[in-house]
């Protein structure tokens, strides 16, 4: 991320706008803004490799502070602003951060979290307009610096962590590159091929900018002088409505973004002009069937699919041709060869479930962890393969379907059900919002298949509609796929990323039982 280029070509060009406060900053903002915190990161002793955190909800200064790591050779790591200060304060602390950014907006968790966090040297709050006993005024402490480069500009990168969602989160680091800010860089020119970014492109972003693909896309759109506008949270009728008003060309999405759009009226959906947009991608979760389809209906062909971990380590793509012709695929391979393998590590067949593996793609550590790192790999004659826990197989023609993570599998009186076929089935049914279905303790058969719902209208919770789900799984899967019951609840543990904190209901259940 490294706008200097475009501060100089098209100074007064927005470069990030805030979709809400109208907040914004041209590029030639960004550039000074940047560079100035670049300074402040110089004068704490900060040198390439070093760490910086942020813990911010969406908002300009956010990625301020990415841009200036970016330019300083510093690995900076953004941190969920759902987590618990002990969450929070496990990865200050694991990533080594000398400097951890906040704002007041999450002043007491992350005052906390600080209290707990001794190697940090330095704290600075956005937002914060007096200094107190622990925070430095984020502002005033970066306008005292100027706003022009630092002598010693080197290419930094994001250090991000796992989502915690099966266990304790793991940071995922890979090699400094030997580059400058303003180098040539081959990851950009290859997404920029992929998935039809353009120089002056309109970017909206409607998901957390602390999760990989919105830290990329956003990253991407402004290093070719896209203006980028940034939902502080998604609304589905207010991202139709962003789209009319900026004539957004491109966006990133996850699919329960896809089902709260499909689920507005058509009076709505038809009341905003949506001709703009030019590709739509989306990843970081299963998309049923159902649902990819009706968006391609309702958009045209402009959908694109990637699947790829945070860790980087392969990369599958289709657009919406292919998927048609391949209901349910998330493509074939442009970044690793596929493998998929057995339990004891030997190739199934082609249509035979197994693990998925990348062999030959970027290479990644578990940061400080090489016991786990060396758990997620395979070094033999052909080179090195990592896997990250996915199920899934391929067909004749190469082409990848995911069943679920291994890690999400029940075990049902000695047979194994993957429950994202199951979630998928279930949210297409239209009184129902969001799903997850998970093993919970059977005495006779070691685990049972629950559905643990939310609904589009809680008054309609009921033993009636409990019943209803389950015939409505029999009629269309194998009867032991299907819930043996229902439980409803107000909200489920998703992250606005998409990504399912399975964890934490396996967890409850296990205590508190079926």
């Amino acid at each position: 991320m490294y706008p200097g280029h475009h501060a100089v070509a098209h100074p007064d060009r927005p470069a990030l706008v805030m979709a809400d406060s109208g907040d914004s900053l041209t590029f030639a903002e960004f550039e000074h803004a940047a560079n100035q915190v670049s300074h402040l990161l110089r004068s704490q002793g900060l040198r390439r490799g070093d760490h910086v955190a942020v813990m911010a909800e969406n908002r300009l200064e956010l990625l301020v502070v990415e841009s200036a790591a970016e330019r300083t050779g510093l690995y900076y790591t953004l941190v969920n602003t759902y987590l618990s200060a002990d969450e929070a304060a496990y990865i200050v602390g694991d990533c080594r951060a000398r400097v951890f950014v906040s704002t007041v907006a999450l002043r007491d968790v992350a005052t906390e979290a600080a209290s707990i966090c001794p190697a940090v040297e330095r704290f600075l709050m956005v937002g914060l307009s007096e200094p107190d006993p622990l925070w430095e005024p984020f502002a005033a402490t970066a306008g005292r610096y100027p706003g022009t480069p630092v002598a010693d500009e080197q290419r930094g990168n994001v250090m991000l962590y796992s989502s915690g969602t099966t266990g304790r989160p793991k940071g995922i680091c890979r090699p400094l590159q030997d580059l400058g800010p303003g180098d040539a860089d081959e990851v950009l020119d290859w997404v920029r091929d992929l998935l039809g970014f353009r120089e002056g492109m309109t970017y909206l972003n409607p998901a957390p900018l602390y999760h990989s693909a919105p830290q990329g896309s956003v990253a991407g759109a402004l290093r070719l002088g896209g203006t980028v506008v940034v939902m502080e949270r998604f609304d589905a009728e207010r991202w139709c409505a962003l789209v009319e008003e900026y004539r957004v060309t491109h966006c990133q999405m996850v699919p329960t973004m896809f089902i709260r759009l499909l689920r507005l009226p058509q009076e709505v959906r038809d009341r905003y002009d949506l001709s703009s947009l030019e590709h739509i991608v989306h990843g970081a979760a299963p998309c049923p069937v159902p649902v990819k389809r009706a968006m391609i209906e309702w958009l045209g062909p402009i959908v694109l699919e990637y699947y790829g971990a945070t860790e980087g380590n392969g990369f599958t793509w289709c657009d919406s041709e292919q998927w048609l012709a391949r209901p349910g695929t998330v493509g074939r391979s442009i970044i690793g060869e596929v493998e998929i393998l057995d339990d004891a590590r030997r190739p199934v067949a082609h249509g035979t479930d197994g693990t998925v593996w990348f062999r030959g793609a970027t290479g990644f550590v578990y940061f400080g962890d090489p016991a786990k790192t060396a758990e997620s790999r395979i070094e033999d004659e052909r080179g090195v393969a990592s896997t990250v826990g996915d199920v899934g197989h391929l067909d004749a023609d190469g082409y990848l379907y995911l069943t679920d993570r291994k890690s999400h599998m029940i075990i049902s009186g000695g047979v194994n059900i993957y429950p994202q076929e199951t979630e998928s089935l279930l949210a297409t049914h239209p009184a129902v919002a969001d799903v997850a279905v998970i093993g919970v303790p059977n005495a006779d058969l070691g685990e049972e298949v629950k559905a643990v719902v939310q609904l589009v209208d809680s008054r309609l919770a009921g033993p009636d509609l409990a019943a209803s789900l389950i015939a409505y799984c029999r009629d269309r899967l194998a009867h032991y796929k299907c819930p043996r019951s229902v439980d409803f609840v107000d909200s489920l543990p998703r992250l606005p990323t998409g990504k399912l904190y399975k964890r934490l209901l396996r967890d409850r259940y296990a205590v508190a039982g079926p």
